[in-house]
């Protein structure tokens, strides 16, 4: 029979996975469930739902760290984290509507266990590397806790970066501790005007090469811009670059000079962003909202991909793949991170995609598609020989009897 269990504190939770393990029942953990299309599908006759384990427990925005419940929305920090113009600087992405969803319903353990991070990843990091400890039932039924509030506390084995981005296939998180930081004072963004992809990534690596201090880095071509909900960006009529500069109000107006002299080379028209319409744009990149809106990425078989390449190799790898599969795109990190839509497929494209990063040393991860194709395709890039030897027996160690999302990750484990 299938059963739901919601426990309500961490006592609970130790009940319900000690009983899984002992009748080898599978769990199919569940936080918020905005990222429940997100990996492959679980089977599993039994849910643990962890949303009961939520609320913030400690905050102290003096020493800049916060513990809460692993199930906290991830909006209730950043309200908490407002009255204090602190931030979490990894800016977790929101993919709930990306992923047929609510937008703001996503936890912060689910952040956490899928290792979001935003455009500020490339100056910022991602999940894990703000993820200072947490407190979990392994898959053997065991509590265990790792870290501490402060880096320095972290000593031994740091589980907290095997822990983030394990997609609850190793434990069962009750609560975690992270870094918060001050808020920037000021946040501008120069634009690039009618760049081409490869132009833009040359002049994305010349910002971000400088002493300027980018925060952000995306290029968005002709339908991505279009998609915008800033009149700046989808007034153009073509293609967009842009960095973000963050910081006192007098550096950032100094770097956003500079960052328009490095880039008359090429030539383009140039603008800049304020604060407003810079939060509006850098939560589109983030969200991916510009492949969810109304224009042509849309549609109810509508796949998706995060491809992640070398910087300079982003736009050789789309123009590949737009040579065989129908795609839009839209750039992060510098180039670094290509967000690749593609027409509905029984395989989403995979062995195209692929074979197009393989050549370039990246990986791919299929974000968005029917839980059937999710079931078919490996939705994380498949590993071989000894780090999957490796993987094995790191799941071995933490869930014997395989109990905690199965397949989630990798079919059969």
């Amino acid at each position: 029979m299938t059963e739901t269990l919601k426990p309500e504190n961490a006592e609970q939770v130790l009940d319900a996975v000690q009983w899984a393990a002992a009748e080898k029942a599978p769990l199919k953990v569940v936080g918020r469930g905005s990222k429940d299309g997100f990996g492959r599908p679980v089977v599993a006759p039994h849910t643990l739902d962890m949303s009961g384990l939520s609320g913030i427990r400690t905050y102290e925005p003096n020493e800049l760290f916060m513990t809460t419940g692993a199930a906290t929305p991830i909006a209730e920090i950043e309200a908490a984290l407002r009255q204090n113009n602190q931030q979490m600087a990894f800016e977790p992405s929101d993919l709930g509507a990306l992923l047929g969803g609510a937008e703001e319903a996503g936890s912060i353990g689910g952040a956490i266990a899928c290792n979001l991070g935003g455009p500020r990843r490339i100056s910022a990091g991602a999940a894990r590397d703000h993820f200072l400890g947490f407190n979990a039932v392994s898959g053997r039924g065991e509590v265990f806790k790792s870290g501490g509030t402060v880096v320095k506390n972290v000593t031994g084995f740091d589980l907290s970066k095997l822990i983030a981005g394990s997609f609850g296939t190793l434990a069962v998180m009750t609560d975690v501790t992270f870094k918060v930081l001050p808020a920037p004072e000021k946040t501008r963004t120069v634009l690039a005007i009618g760049l081409s992809a490869a132009d833009a990534m040359k002049a994305m690596s010349v910002a971000l090469g400088s002493s300027n201090e980018i925060s952000a880095a995306a290029h968005l071509p002709d339908a991505a811009a279009a998609a915008s909900a800033v009149d700046y960006v989808s007034g153009n009529g073509g293609t967009v670059t842009a960095v973000r500069l963050e910081g006192p109000g007098p550096s950032v107006e100094h770097r956003c000079r500079a960052v328009r002299a490095l880039w008359e080379e090429f030539g383009c028209e140039l603008e800049e962003l304020h604060s407003e319409n810079s939060r509006t744009l850098w939560r589109e990149v983030r969200d991916v909202g510009l492949l969810k809106g109304d224009g042509p990425y849309d549609g109810p078989g509508h796949q998706v991909w995060r491809l992640s390449v070398p910087p300079m190799s982003g736009a050789v790898v789309a123009e590949n793949l737009a040579a065989d599969l129908a795609t839009q795109v839209l750039y992060d990190w510098g180039g670094g991170l290509v967000w690749l839509a593609v027409d509905a497929g029984p395989d989403a494209g995979a062995e195209q995609i692929r074979r197009a990063v393989a050549e370039v040393g990246g990986h791919a991860t299929l974000i968005r598609a029917a839980e059937d194709v999710r079931g078919r395709v490996a939705v994380f890039e498949p590993q071989t020989g000894a780090l999957k030897g490796l993987t094995e027996r790191v799941k071995e160690g933490f869930d014997p009897h395989g109990i905690l999302n199965p397949g989630r990750m990798v079919e059969g484990v």
